[in-house]
């Protein structure tokens, strides 16, 4: 049977990867040129990849080391040390590390905290832990329940202190989420903890061994027409056709470059677009459903990534860092963490400004000046001085609507797979899983996805459905 998808990022591609292990014919079409949605990257006029976001991955993200296992190249990972790395903004050029022993879960996180004196004092440390007991104790459903306050308020419902806030979950929640902890949903913050306290390997963080579009989607893409299925750039979703009974009856695609309009016919209809496109996209009859209706309550949030060229070495730091900046989340030195990108004379930095919701509509100039002059705290050793380091070039991403914005109350409107359209369903970060916005939780939506089209219809194989219900691969971060 076949099935249109409209969206050739993580969860469309991981969706159509799952329908082909279950027998399907998925067709992806792509907007644009380029695979990969929100982890989509590009080539410059000097061959550097410039990236649509600083993308790390966790230990605890069993579907898509499991998806990495399926495609056989999970050896593109590079796992990093097992420690968290953050810059002391009271302490230019000094950074505080949470080193994780190799010992079994919670102890580790635990060991590692109480051995951390920089950050928390012994009292923080004590509250923390308290207020933490009933998340681990009672599970996601005490999780799921915090939506309603912001991770601040939960800290001060736990009798946790704001500093615990500003100097260690406002780097977390904005290099997670894109916004501050008095913005973000305790559910999101507190789902991130448990994993990391449950799965030992859980918090360990590796980098792809080049850009995401070559070395993680093109794969997807490679092993999905291996099987024959088809996907298509270039092919941009205009209209949602529907059956007089409101089932969908094609995608309408835009004829690009004077060429006419195309419909596409299938069994199955699948939206992997994120949800702002989508809210734009649905058809007027579908808009007076509750379902449809409930997709008003979500918004991507403003995502700004940085990439900087220098004239010589920053650090030889091979890791992610949290900068605790008030303009940056995250940043590294990519040409230390990522093979492809490798130059032992030279720093390519890459950073995520965050919250951007004020700097979205900004110059590229002003940008890179805000980011530079954030960069002499943290590298004060090479600027400022008589023979500061220069800048060779940069490249400004701005995503205007990234993953949806997990405030608080948001998960009572992230929708199922299943929609009440019989023959339309949808794949995405927003849609409901265990996981926040991010590429754990697109490649689950898309299995997630490709189960409820196999289990929509009666004839279901038991073998059909064996590879998209089976758990996920003890997580792999053991390196």
């Amino acid at each position: 049977m076949r099935v249109a998808i409209a969206g050739a990022g993580l969860a469309g591609l991981s969706c159509a990867k799952y329908l082909v292990d279950a027998g399907y014919t998925p067709i992806v079409l792509e907007r644009r040129d380029v695979l990969g949605g929100l982890v989509a990257a590009w080539k410059d006029s000097d061959g550097d990849w410039y990236e649509t976001g600083l993308h790390a991955f966790f230990g605890a993200y069993p579907n898509m080391l499991q998806l990495l296992k399926e495609l056989g190249i999970e050896d593109r990972l590079q796992w990093k040390q097992h420690t968290l790395i953050f810059n002391q903004p009271e302490k230019p050029g000094t950074l505080s590390r949470f080193d994780v022993p190799d010992i079994p879960s919670p102890f580790n996180i635990i060991a590692s905290i109480l051995r951390n004196n920089d950050m928390l004092t012994w009292e923080q440390k004590i509250r923390f832990a308290i207020g933490l007991l009933p998340a681990i104790v009672r599970g996601q459903k005490y999780v799921e329940e915090m939506d309603k306050y912001s991770f601040s308020d939960w800290l001060k419902r736990q009798g946790v202190g704001e500093r615990v806030a500003s100097d260690v979950f406002i780097a977390a929640s904005k290099a997670l989420t894109f916004i501050n902890p008095d913005e973000v949903s305790s559910t999101i913050l507190l789902t991130a903890l448990n994993r990391f306290l449950q799965e030992r390997y859980g918090s360990k963080i590796a980098f792809l061994d080049g850009s995401p579009t070559e070395r993680l989607c093109q794969p997807i893409v490679d092993y999905i027409t291996e099987r024959g299925g088809e996907v298509r750039l270039n092919a941009p979703l205009k209209e949602i056709l529907l059956n007089p009974d409101g089932t969908v009856k094609g995608f309408l695609l835009r004829g690009l470059n004077g060429a006419p309009d195309e419909v596409i016919t299938a069994d199955f209809y699948v939206s992997a677009m994120s949800v702002d496109p989508l809210k734009v996209m649905l058809p007027e009859p579908w808009k007076q459903m509750d379902f449809f209706q409930k997709l008003e309550g979500l918004e991507g949030v403003p995502v700004i990534n940085i990439q900087l060229w220098f004239n010589r070495k920053l650090t030889d730091i091979d890791h992610l860092l949290f900068s605790r900046s008030p303009l940056l989340s995250v940043y590294a030195d990519m040409s230390n963490t990522c093979r492809e990108y490798a130059n032992p004379d030279r720093s390519m930095l890459e950073l995520v400004l965050a919250p951007a919701k004020d700097w979205i509509s900004k110059s590229d100039e002003e940008i890179v000046a805000a980011t530079m002059t954030e960069l002499e705290k943290l590298f004060p050793d090479h600027f400022g001085k008589e023979n500061p380091a220069k800048l060779l070039k940069s490249h400004v991403v701005k995503t205007p609507r990234s993953v949806y914005k997990a405030t608080p109350g948001r998960q009572q409107y992230r929708p199922p797979q299943k929609t009440p359209i019989a023959n339309f369903f949808l794949s995405g970060s927003y849609t409901m899983q265990r996981y926040l916005g991010s590429m754990e939780g697109a490649v689950l939506s898309g299995k997630l996805t490709a189960q409820a089209i196999c289990e929509s219809l009666p004839e279901a194989s038991a073998s059909n459905l064996q590879t998209l219900t089976r758990p996920p691969a003890t997580n792999a971060a053991t390196a």
